[in-house]
């Protein structure tokens, strides 16, 4: 990574305008535990389109309309965008719904399993697609593999209620194979997209264990439907949310996370996120590693008004336009894919790569020729300076036929605009170069450059 004079400068003259929170105590609860949940890759996630899936991803989750563009390059990809009992030919309205409706900081280096610290494997899926951890729900345990969603507060799963037609190989969790499990009455849950489609189902309270915390009345969101971007994912059987309460689904009565229940019982009332490409990471619960980030973190505080892990950024540096003043919100999600920013900041940092382009036939999206060369961009977060290495802004081939025929490629770093909510989403493409905390009991980020990078 380089890191410039004017650089240096910048970082100075941004923090005039400092954001940055006080460093969250270093004393260890007594007795608490922590855990390490190692990631490896998967080799078994196979995909066209990633890219613009993933863009348009991200536009669902955030309930924005997908654009008519990237809508007509998404019917040229797969025709199954709605959810999987509608029928396989989606057609889209001018709406871009679809007409086939049917605390404390504990420093500590350990990778091992003792003194309640254990380790447990998850699985980046291709092209680091999403980050993937086992699961144990019930008694017996069923294990089941999760994506971890900070951007998101329920813990959900394909379940023996789901369907079998929204299904596509991903593990079941067997409500009635579990002698903890037991139905909350008169409480749903439901996930609204943007595309129209939903995700939503019945709420059991059960046994569940992430790592050495388990917690014995967590709610499960059991799936009676899925919108099939997840029923396509056959890696993944749901997802546990890392956000604020605040954004649970479940109705008439908001549920807890698994995080808010438990972290009285870890060491420290933290995650971390250190997020690799294609090799080993890992989340750790509870603890800090000090070896997997470069000097000291730099702590800056959330507001969790909206549910989300959101803050601050002021404005951005590349070496063709210099420093750029650009106030905007942003939030640290580390179930989106991509890098998303004010379209004004992806136009800026994408004008330097020579052959990129944004037009209807790419689905407004910005693709570039694989062989180009990607600058580093800066962002100023408080008084963190996050460079972004251009190399970890290459994403995946962008043409919709055999990928190994393609020339260009998709970008990592995409526009995004969502109508009065946040302004930028930093999705797992960030997190490649950043080791992250989230502190649940201060409400605080702490970022620091990875190790290794």
């Amino acid at each position: 990574m380089k890191f410039s004079c004017i650089a240096t400068f910048a970082a100075f003259l941004f923090s005039s305008f400092d954001l940055t929170a006080a460093a969250p105590s270093t004393s260890p609860r007594i007795q608490g535990r922590s855990f390490r949940l190692a990631q490896v890759p998967n080799v078994h996630f196979r995909q066209r389109g990633k890219g613009h899936r993933a863009l348009a991803h991200a536009y669902e989750k955030y309930g924005i309309k997908i654009p008519n563009n990237l809508r007509t390059v998404l019917r040229s990809i797969v025709t199954d965008l709605d959810t999987a009992s509608a029928p396989k030919t989606v057609d889209y309205d001018s709406n871009g719904a679809s007409n086939n409706r049917k605390g404390t900081t504990f420093y500590e280096n350990r990778t091992s399993q003792s003194q309640g610290n254990v380790e447990v494997p998850a699985h980046p899926t291709g092209e680091d697609i999403e980050y993937l951890a086992p699961v144990d729900i019930g008694t017996p345990p069923q294990t089941l593999m999760l994506n971890f969603d900070t951007g998101s507060s329920d813990l959900w799963v394909f379940s023996s209620e789901t369907p079998a037609e929204q299904v596509s190989g991903q593990k079941l969790y067997n409500i009635n194979a579990s002698s903890t499990a037991r139905k909350l009455e008169n409480h749903t849950w439901d996930i609204g997209y943007g595309d129209g489609s939903h995700a939503g189902g019945n709420v059991y309270l059960d046994k569940v264990t992430i790592g050495g915390i388990t917690v014995r009345q967590q709610v499960v969101e059991s799936a009676r439907r899925v919108a099939n971007t997840f029923t396509r994912d056959t890696a993944s059987s749901g997802l546990v949310g890392l956000g604020f309460d605040s954004i649970n689904t479940v109705q008439p009565n908001k549920q807890k996370t698994f995080i808010s229940n438990a972290f009285q019982s870890l060491a420290a009332p933290l995650f971390t996120v250190n997020l690799k490409k294609a090799q080993a990471g890992n989340y750790n619960f509870g603890f800090i590693d000090d070896t997997e980030f470069i000097g000291s973190p730099t702590y800056i505080d959330v507001d969790p008004t909206n549910g989300y892990w959101q803050f601050q950024v002021n404005g951005f540096y590349t070496d063709a336009n210099g420093n750029i003043s650009f106030p905007h919100s942003a939030i640290a999600d580390t179930g989106t894919t991509l890098m998303l920013l004010p379209a004004s900041i992806a136009r800026t940092y994408w004008s330097q790569v020579s052959g990129a382009y944004n037009t209807a036939a790419s689905g407004n999206a910005w693709v570039y020729p694989c062989d180009a060369f990607l600058p580093d961009i800066i962002l100023y977060m408080g008084a963190y300076t996050a460079v972004m290495p251009g190399d970890l802004l290459r994403f995946a081939p962008a043409d919709i036929a055999d990928p190994s025929e393609g020339e260009m490629c998709f970008g990592g770093l995409q526009p995004f605009d969502a109508g009065g909510g946040p302004d930028a989403i930093y999705g797992d493409v960030f997190f490649k170069a950043h080791w992250t905390m989230f502190h649940v009991g201060e409400k605080k980020l702490g970022f620091a450059p990875r190790s290794g990078l």
